[in-house]
Protein backbone atom coordinates (compact mmCIF):
# COMPACT_ATOMS: atom_id res chain seq x y z
CA UNK A 1 0.00 0.00 0.00
CA UNK A 2 1.30 3.28 -1.16
CA UNK A 3 1.90 4.96 2.32
CA UNK A 4 0.79 8.53 1.85
CA UNK A 5 -2.61 7.18 2.39
CA UNK A 6 -3.45 6.96 6.17
CA UNK A 7 -5.40 3.90 6.26
CA UNK A 8 -5.45 0.54 6.53
CA UNK A 9 -7.24 -1.45 4.26
CA UNK A 10 -7.08 -4.56 5.39
CA UNK A 11 -8.22 -3.56 8.75
CA UNK A 12 -11.21 -2.15 7.43
CA UNK A 13 -11.88 -5.41 5.32
CA UNK A 14 -11.15 -7.80 8.60
CA UNK A 15 -13.83 -5.17 10.55
CA UNK A 16 -16.23 -5.36 7.62
CA UNK A 17 -16.38 -9.66 7.60
CA UNK A 18 -16.28 -9.88 11.89
CA UNK A 19 -19.48 -7.31 11.57
CA UNK A 20 -21.39 -9.29 8.61
CA UNK A 21 -23.34 -6.42 8.09
CA UNK A 22 -26.72 -6.97 6.90
CA UNK A 23 -26.86 -4.44 3.22
CA UNK A 24 -30.36 -3.46 2.64
CA UNK A 25 -30.00 -3.29 -1.62
CA UNK A 26 -33.08 -1.18 -3.61
CA UNK A 27 -31.12 -2.07 -7.22
CA UNK A 28 -31.79 -2.40 -10.48
CA UNK A 29 -33.51 -6.28 -11.84
CA UNK A 30 -30.41 -6.64 -13.88
CA UNK A 31 -27.76 -6.24 -10.87
CA UNK A 32 -30.24 -7.98 -8.59
CA UNK A 33 -28.22 -11.63 -8.39
CA UNK A 34 -24.61 -10.09 -9.14
CA UNK A 35 -24.71 -8.19 -6.31
CA UNK A 36 -26.17 -10.41 -3.64
CA UNK A 37 -23.34 -12.79 -4.79
CA UNK A 38 -20.77 -10.10 -4.83
CA UNK A 39 -21.54 -9.06 -1.31
CA UNK A 40 -21.67 -12.75 0.37
CA UNK A 41 -18.09 -13.23 -1.37
CA UNK A 42 -16.84 -10.21 0.14
CA UNK A 43 -18.53 -11.18 4.11
CA UNK A 44 -21.52 -9.45 3.82
CA UNK A 45 -24.99 -10.27 3.96
CA UNK A 46 -27.55 -9.20 1.23
CA UNK A 47 -31.27 -8.10 1.07
CA UNK A 48 -32.94 -7.11 -1.84
CA UNK A 49 -35.97 -5.35 -0.89
CA UNK A 50 -37.90 -2.85 -2.83
CA UNK A 51 -41.56 -2.71 -2.19
CA UNK A 52 -42.35 0.88 -0.98
CA UNK A 53 -44.64 -1.16 1.96
CA UNK A 54 -42.34 -2.25 3.98
CA UNK A 55 -38.65 -0.56 2.41
CA UNK A 56 -38.82 1.97 5.42
CA UNK A 57 -39.00 -0.47 7.80
CA UNK A 58 -35.96 -2.87 6.52
CA UNK A 59 -33.70 0.00 6.16
CA UNK A 60 -34.61 0.35 10.19
CA UNK A 61 -33.05 -2.87 10.64
CA UNK A 62 -30.28 -3.06 8.28
CA UNK A 63 -26.78 -2.26 8.86
CA UNK A 64 -26.96 0.03 5.74
CA UNK A 65 -28.68 0.69 2.33
CA UNK A 66 -28.29 0.55 -1.10
CA UNK A 67 -30.15 2.43 -3.67
CA UNK A 68 -29.14 2.35 -7.41
CA UNK A 69 -31.55 4.09 -9.90
CA UNK A 70 -30.92 1.92 -13.13
CA UNK A 71 -34.21 0.68 -13.41
CA UNK A 72 -36.41 3.30 -11.66
CA UNK A 73 -40.34 3.53 -11.90
CA UNK A 74 -42.10 5.82 -9.66
CA UNK A 75 -43.34 2.85 -7.26
CA UNK A 76 -39.40 1.85 -6.59
CA UNK A 77 -38.67 5.79 -6.15
CA UNK A 78 -41.07 5.91 -3.85
CA UNK A 79 -39.55 3.38 -2.16
CA UNK A 80 -35.90 4.38 -2.64
CA UNK A 81 -36.98 7.89 -0.79
CA UNK A 82 -38.58 6.06 2.23
CA UNK A 83 -35.64 4.02 2.76
CA UNK A 84 -33.33 6.72 2.33
CA UNK A 85 -35.24 8.79 5.45
CA UNK A 86 -35.51 5.83 7.43
CA UNK A 87 -31.64 4.77 7.10
CA UNK A 88 -31.31 8.52 8.33
CA UNK A 89 -33.70 8.80 10.55
CA UNK A 90 -32.01 5.63 12.16
CA UNK A 91 -28.32 6.57 11.93
CA UNK A 92 -27.55 4.20 9.14
CA UNK A 93 -25.19 4.64 5.95
CA UNK A 94 -26.53 4.79 2.63
CA UNK A 95 -24.94 5.01 -0.93
CA UNK A 96 -26.55 6.44 -4.17
CA UNK A 97 -25.33 4.90 -7.35
CA UNK A 98 -26.97 7.67 -9.71
CA UNK A 99 -27.20 5.03 -12.79
CA UNK A 100 -27.14 7.36 -16.10
CA UNK A 101 -29.18 10.23 -14.02
CA UNK A 102 -28.24 12.58 -17.37
CA UNK A 103 -30.27 10.02 -19.34
CA UNK A 104 -33.81 11.83 -18.46
CA UNK A 105 -35.31 14.53 -16.91
CA UNK A 106 -37.06 11.97 -14.45
CA UNK A 107 -33.84 10.62 -13.95
CA UNK A 108 -32.56 13.55 -12.63
CA UNK A 109 -35.50 14.85 -10.73
CA UNK A 110 -35.53 11.55 -8.67
CA UNK A 111 -31.78 11.88 -8.04
CA UNK A 112 -32.04 15.67 -6.55
CA UNK A 113 -34.66 14.02 -4.41
CA UNK A 114 -32.01 11.94 -2.75
CA UNK A 115 -29.20 13.91 -2.50
CA UNK A 116 -32.09 16.13 0.02
CA UNK A 117 -32.05 12.80 2.01
CA UNK A 118 -28.26 13.15 2.28
CA UNK A 119 -26.46 10.02 1.31
CA UNK A 120 -22.97 8.79 3.09
CA UNK A 121 -21.46 8.20 -0.18
CA UNK A 122 -22.38 8.62 -3.85
CA UNK A 123 -20.83 6.31 -6.55
CA UNK A 124 -20.86 6.08 -9.85
CA UNK A 125 -18.70 6.83 -12.64
CA UNK A 126 -17.23 10.08 -14.81
CA UNK A 127 -20.32 10.45 -16.44
CA UNK A 128 -22.95 10.14 -13.94
CA UNK A 129 -20.89 12.09 -11.17
CA UNK A 130 -20.33 15.32 -13.68
CA UNK A 131 -23.94 15.42 -14.63
CA UNK A 132 -24.92 15.14 -10.58
CA UNK A 133 -22.67 17.56 -10.19
CA UNK A 134 -24.11 20.00 -12.33
CA UNK A 135 -21.86 19.38 -15.35
CA UNK A 136 -22.14 18.50 -19.13
CA UNK A 137 -21.86 14.73 -19.01
CA UNK A 138 -20.90 12.32 -22.49
CA UNK A 139 -22.50 9.14 -22.26
CA UNK A 140 -23.76 6.20 -23.77
CA UNK A 141 -26.57 4.75 -22.02
CA UNK A 142 -25.14 3.81 -18.60
CA UNK A 143 -21.37 3.94 -19.62
CA UNK A 144 -19.15 6.07 -18.73
CA UNK A 145 -17.91 8.84 -21.94
CA UNK A 146 -16.05 10.87 -19.68
CA UNK A 147 -12.52 10.43 -18.07
CA UNK A 148 -11.97 10.11 -14.01
CA UNK A 149 -10.06 13.50 -14.41
CA UNK A 150 -12.68 15.30 -16.17
CA UNK A 151 -15.20 14.81 -12.98
CA UNK A 152 -12.72 15.08 -10.21
CA UNK A 153 -13.70 18.81 -9.80
CA UNK A 154 -17.43 18.21 -9.81
CA UNK A 155 -16.82 15.19 -7.31
CA UNK A 156 -15.06 17.87 -5.20
CA UNK A 157 -18.11 20.42 -5.63
CA UNK A 158 -20.74 17.85 -4.96
CA UNK A 159 -19.33 16.45 -1.84
CA UNK A 160 -18.86 19.56 -0.33
CA UNK A 161 -22.66 20.49 -1.57
CA UNK A 162 -24.49 16.73 -0.35
CA UNK A 163 -22.45 15.98 2.55
CA UNK A 164 -21.14 12.75 1.24
CA UNK A 165 -18.23 11.17 0.12
CA UNK A 166 -18.19 10.91 -3.81
CA UNK A 167 -16.74 8.09 -5.23
CA UNK A 168 -15.78 8.29 -9.06
CA UNK A 169 -14.99 5.01 -10.74
CA UNK A 170 -13.20 4.28 -13.73
CA UNK A 171 -9.27 3.03 -14.33
CA UNK A 172 -8.06 4.97 -11.58
CA UNK A 173 -10.81 5.60 -9.01
CA UNK A 174 -10.89 9.19 -7.50
CA UNK A 175 -12.92 9.41 -3.70
CA UNK A 176 -13.09 12.59 -2.10
CA UNK A 177 -15.52 14.49 0.92
CA UNK A 178 -14.60 17.59 -0.31
CA UNK A 179 -11.91 18.27 1.18
CA UNK A 180 -9.28 15.36 1.20
CA UNK A 181 -9.14 13.33 -1.76
CA UNK A 182 -7.94 9.66 -3.00
CA UNK A 183 -7.14 7.93 -5.39
CA UNK A 184 -6.77 4.41 -5.86
CA UNK A 185 -5.50 2.23 -8.86
CA UNK A 186 -6.59 -1.48 -7.87
CA UNK A 187 -8.52 -2.77 -10.53
CA UNK A 188 -8.50 -4.16 -14.42
CA UNK A 189 -10.22 -3.82 -17.21
CA UNK A 190 -11.96 -6.75 -17.86
CA UNK A 191 -13.67 -5.67 -14.65
CA UNK A 192 -16.13 -3.25 -17.21
CA UNK A 193 -16.60 -6.34 -19.43
CA UNK A 194 -18.92 -8.27 -16.81
CA UNK A 195 -22.49 -6.47 -16.14
CA UNK A 196 -23.34 -5.26 -12.89
CA UNK A 197 -20.06 -5.08 -11.70
CA UNK A 198 -20.03 -1.28 -11.29
CA UNK A 199 -23.73 -1.94 -9.33
CA UNK A 200 -22.25 -4.72 -6.97
CA UNK A 201 -19.40 -2.48 -5.76
CA UNK A 202 -22.16 0.31 -4.86
CA UNK A 203 -22.67 -2.70 -2.12
CA UNK A 204 -19.41 -3.60 -1.03
CA UNK A 205 -18.66 -0.09 -0.43
CA UNK A 206 -21.90 -0.01 2.26
CA UNK A 207 -20.47 -2.96 3.64
CA UNK A 208 -17.95 -0.94 4.61
CA UNK A 209 -19.36 2.26 5.40
CA UNK A 210 -21.41 -0.35 7.85
CA UNK A 211 -18.57 -0.68 10.26
CA UNK A 212 -18.53 3.30 11.23
CA UNK A 213 -14.89 4.13 10.23
CA UNK A 214 -14.51 7.14 8.02
CA UNK A 215 -16.33 7.73 5.37
CA UNK A 216 -13.74 8.46 3.02
CA UNK A 217 -11.53 5.96 4.08
CA UNK A 218 -13.78 3.01 4.51
CA UNK A 219 -14.82 3.69 0.66
CA UNK A 220 -10.94 3.89 -0.62
CA UNK A 221 -10.68 0.01 1.46
CA UNK A 222 -13.52 -0.89 -0.44
CA UNK A 223 -12.88 0.31 -4.22
CA UNK A 224 -9.21 -1.04 -3.19
CA UNK A 225 -10.41 -4.32 -2.22
CA UNK A 226 -12.99 -4.63 -5.30
CA UNK A 227 -10.17 -3.67 -7.83
CA UNK A 228 -7.65 -6.12 -6.00
CA UNK A 229 -9.76 -8.89 -6.37
CA UNK A 230 -9.85 -7.92 -9.99
CA UNK A 231 -6.60 -8.41 -10.50
CA UNK A 232 -6.42 -11.65 -9.10
CA UNK A 233 -9.31 -13.04 -10.79
CA UNK A 234 -7.83 -11.61 -14.28
CA UNK A 235 -4.71 -14.16 -13.53
CA UNK A 236 -6.32 -16.84 -14.96
CA UNK A 237 -8.99 -16.03 -16.79
CA UNK A 238 -9.32 -16.37 -20.50
CA UNK A 239 -12.44 -13.51 -21.21
CA UNK A 240 -15.48 -12.14 -19.37
CA UNK A 241 -17.09 -15.44 -18.63
CA UNK A 242 -14.42 -16.95 -16.63
CA UNK A 243 -13.53 -13.65 -14.90
CA UNK A 244 -16.67 -13.60 -13.35
CA UNK A 245 -16.50 -16.87 -11.74
CA UNK A 246 -13.47 -16.26 -10.67
CA UNK A 247 -13.99 -12.79 -9.16
CA UNK A 248 -16.46 -14.08 -6.45
CA UNK A 249 -13.62 -16.62 -5.61
CA UNK A 250 -10.86 -13.79 -5.55
CA UNK A 251 -13.54 -11.58 -3.26
CA UNK A 252 -13.66 -14.52 -0.96
CA UNK A 253 -10.09 -15.69 -0.89
CA UNK A 254 -8.42 -11.79 -0.65
CA UNK A 255 -6.99 -11.49 3.20
CA UNK A 256 -6.52 -8.46 5.20
CA UNK A 257 -2.59 -8.89 4.73
CA UNK A 258 -3.14 -9.45 1.43
CA UNK A 259 -5.36 -6.38 0.98
CA UNK A 260 -2.87 -4.21 2.65
CA UNK A 261 0.22 -5.33 0.69
CA UNK A 262 -1.84 -4.92 -2.32
CA UNK A 263 -3.61 -1.76 -2.26
CA UNK A 264 -2.51 1.39 -4.43
CA UNK A 265 -3.80 4.39 -2.77
CA UNK A 266 -2.47 7.58 -2.29
CA UNK A 267 -3.49 11.17 -1.72
CA UNK A 268 -4.60 12.93 -4.96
Amino acid sequence: MTQTAPISPGARLAAMRAAAPLIHNITNYVAMNVMANVLLAAGASPAMVHAREEAADFAAVASALTVNIGTISPPWAEAMEAAAASAVAHGKPWVLDPVAVFASGYRSGACTRLLDLRPTAIRGNASEILAQSGGAAGASGADAGDEVSAAEDGARALARRSGAVVAVTGPVDFVTDGTRALRVANGHGLMPKVTALGCSLTGVVAAFLATGEDPLDAAAAALAFYGLAGERAAQGATGPGGFAVAFLDALHALTPAELDAGARIEAA
